[in-house]
Parts: C-alpha cells; sequence; structure tokens
C-alpha cells in the first residue's frame, strides 16, 4: 500500500431513518475514497453502520471533520479506527476459510438458549460474521397458534471436532426445546431443487396402515409390528408383508374415506405452496400406500409418488401388494434416480423423514432433515426438526418470513 495512504473504519450508530447512509457516503465521494467494506443493520429503528475504506493520507483530517459535523447535525454518533496494513491483510486472508449457516429453531428463542451454542461456536474457534432473524416479528403473547422464532448465524472457519460439536448441538437441542441445522454455505445450499418426503408421521400425522388396521378390528396386532419396524428392531419388508395380510377382507371404500379425513401436518400447506412457487421438484417415498400419496399428490401438486401399491380384487383387499416394497434402500435409490431424471446434483436434494426407512435416504441427500422423528433417527441425522411444523424446513433453506410476505399469501 502507499506510504500517503491509510485504512480507516468508521463505526456509526444512532436512529435510523432514509439518507442517513446516502448523507455519510456522499461526503465520503468528495475525496475519491475507496471503500473495502460496508455493513449495515437495523434493530428496532437503530442504525448500526460500518465501513471500511482507503483514502489520501492528506484528506483524512478533513473526512473526519467533515462526517462529525454531519453526524452531530443527523443525531448520531460517529468513531473512528485506524487500521493497519497487517489487520486488513489478515481480514483478506480470512476469505478462504469455510464459511457455515447455523440455523436455531424453536416456538420462542431465548438467551440460555443463544448463549449455549453461540458458546459451542466459540469453543470450536468458529467466528460469527452475520446474524439475522428469518422469522416475522415475534407477539408477546406466547399463547398464540403457530408462534414460531428463528435465527440464522453466519459462521467462519472450520471446526475443530465437527463430529463432537454435532453431538453437542444435539444435546442443546433436546435439553433446550429448539432445532439447528448446521450448513457449509456453498452454492449447493442456496440451489437446492429437489425435496423428498416421507409420508406416514411426516406429511401427515397419522400411519395409514394403523388406519385401515382399525377398520379391520386389527389395530393393535399392526400398530406393535409398525413400532417395532419404525425403530428398526425387525425388518421392514417382513413386517410390512405381515401387516398387510392382516388387512385381508378390508372393503375398498374404507380407503376413500380415510384419504378424505387424512389429518395434515402442520406447516404443510405452506410448504408446498412456497416450494411450488419458487420452482422445487416434490417426491413422496414412502414405504406406505399409493392411494394416499396420490391423494395428497392431487391436493398439493406434488410431482412424484412411489409408495406401496395393495392388491384389490372385486372392491376387497387381498392382503398382498404389487411390485417391489418401498423400503429404506429403495428410498434412497429412487431420491437419486429422480435426481437424474430431473438433472439435479444429488447435493442440490432434500430429504425429510420421521422413522428408520428413512435414513438411507437422510444420508444419500444433500441435506438430510429428521421430523419429530423417533430416536435412533435424531441420532443418526445431521438435522432435525422437533419444535415446530413442517414449514420450518423453509428456514433451513434460508428462506425468511418477510420475503415470502411479500410475494402473497403467506
Amino acid at each position: 500500500m502507499n506510504n500517503n495512504t491509510e485504512l480507516i473504519l468508521i463505526r456509526i450508530t444512532g436512529l435510523d431513518r432514509p439518507g442517513l447512509t446516502a448523507s455519510i457516503t456522499d461526503i465520503l465521494s468528495k475525496y475519491d475514497v475507496t471503500i473495502l467494506d460496508i455493513g449495515q443493520a437495523d434493530i428496532h429503528s437503530t442504525l448500526s453502520l460500518g465501513i471500511l475504506f482507503k483514502s489520501q493520507e492528506k484528506d483524512s483530517g478533513n473526512i473526519m471533520k467533515e462526517l462529525l459535523f454531519k453526524a452531530s447535525a443527523l443525531g448520531i454518533n460517529i468513531r473512528f479506527y485506524p487500521v493497519t496494513v497487517e489487520e486488513y491483510e489478515e481480514w483478506v486472508n480470512m476469505q478462504g476459510k469455510n464459511r457455515y449457516i447455523l440455523t436455531l429453531l424453536g416456538r420462542k428463542l431465548t438467551a440460555r438458549q443463544i448463549a449455549a451454542v453461540t458458546g459451542i461456536l466459540a469453543e470450536q474457534g468458529l467466528n460469527i460474521d452475520a446474524i439475522k432473524r428469518l422469522t416475522g416479528r415475534i407477539p408477546l403473547d406466547e399463547q398464540k397458534a403457530n408462534v414460531r422464532a428463528c435465527i440464522e448465524f453466519s459462521v467462519r472457519g472450520t471446526p475443530r471436532q465437527r463430529e463432537e460439536m454435532q453431538q453437542a448441538l444435539m444435546k442443546l437441542s433436546s435439553e433446550l426445546e429448539m432445532d439447528f441445522s448446521f450448513q457449509l454455505d456453498n452454492m449447493y445450499r442456496r440451489m437446492r431443487r429437489l425435496i423428498c418426503f416421507d409420508m406416514d408421521s411426516t406429511l401427515i400425522q397419522t400411519e395409514c396402515i394403523d388406519e385401515l388396521a382399525e377398520r379391520a378390528g386389527v389395530g393393535d396386532q399392526v400398530r406393535e409390528i409398525t413400532e417395532r419396524a419404525m425403530r428398526g428392531e425387525i425388518d421392514f419388508i417382513e413386517s410390512f408383508t405381515e401387516r398387510v395380510a392382516l388387512l385381508k377382507g378390508l372393503d375398498e371404500s374404507v380407503m376413500k374415506e380415510i384419504a378424505e379425513n387424512l389429518p395434515i401436518t402442520e406447516g404443510v400447506e405452506r410448504l408446498m405452496f412456497v416450494l411450488k412457487r419458487y420452482g422445487y421438484k416434490i417426491a413422496i417415498l414412502s414405504g406406505g400406500f399409493t392411494y394416499f400419496g396420490n391423494y395428497l399428490k392431487d391436493k398439493f401438486g406434488i410431482d412424484y409418488v412411489y409408495a406401496n401399491e395393495l392388491e384389490i380384487v372385486n372392491g376387497k383387499l387381498t392382503g398382498r401388494y404389487l411390485g417391489d416394497v418401498v423400503d429404506g434402500k429403495r428410498k434412497a435409490e429412487l431420491l437419486k434416480l429422480i435426481a437424474q431424471v430431473e438433472r439435479v446434483d444429488i447435493a442440490q436434494t432434500i430429504a425429510v423423514g420421521d422413522g428408520a426407512n428413512d435414513l438411507p435416504m437422510l444420508s444419500e441427500a444433500g441435506l438430510g432433515i429428521a421430523f419429530h422423528a423417533k430416536p435412533k433417527v435424531v441420532a443418526n441425522a445431521q438435522q432435525s426438526i422437533n419444535t415446530i411444523g413442517l414449514d420450518g424446513v423453509l428456514y433451513f433453506l434460508g428462506f425468511k418470513d418477510s420475503y415470502l410476505e411479500e410475494r402473497g399469501k403467506l
């Protein structure tokens, strides 16, 4: 750097108003300074503005004098900090370090939660570059329906022990009633294109096979087998065959009645509306049944449904199924297949599910999210949502409430 130039950081705080940034930069423009960095945040109409610039040494005194006069006239505070060449070069070298996005999500977020999480980041040698709130303004009445809070941290560095950090965040998530996502901030995170959902206990708040079993009078028997399968204690295909056999003789009309009364999971309508609006391809990959998957496909405009087909003869279930069972392995294969068909890199895919048979596709996807999942699934997933509805997925994708609300309906 030329010996006749100086590096100066200015920090401005005060009541925000239109034209304030323009007034400051207008003064700088008179002296033909080079802006090296600039950042601004606004919290409850309180501005925090930082500008790092390079100027001629001969101009520095006049620049600071004019800025002080302007700050006094505007009723704002301004501070000046000289920056050495060494400090600046160290800052430039930070560009080579990894950047991550840590998303915190819950019905509410407290100082205790944020202190615990940021403490973990500090222990791992990660520096927080920016913090922003993704959810809308939070009402004081915590009893209001569908209240949620989400904060996104942009952090830089490389975790000293990534696995240990993940486990510590998971422990906090359970203890402090919050959800988190820790993702590498690369181009794939900002360009997700395909999302695959499990159906039962994910898109809908029931297991369809349990509903059918209740109508067939074998509810307890089927539920017991279902729970063992979802916990990963028995082979899925074997358990599926056993459960379907118990449905023999059930009338086909029962399926229509169940489909029309499916309990849709909180947040699904909002999530589907946004995903469709922003061009995502959506798939259901389910160990459940195509009949119910196709009902949801028609309801929400879903692009693909892969599930199991029950054999029906003369309007009655035979207790058998057609084709190969969609188990965990098949779900992962289908995710890759659809990605190929849609010409989407696997890193641009998302998978969401709750059971042990979802783990293969959660591991395969660029972003795997366990949703209100069994303990074994949460323990093996990189991200999980347990505190709010399925539209929490939007925050892990970086969507902001205010951004969505500007574009209608939400």
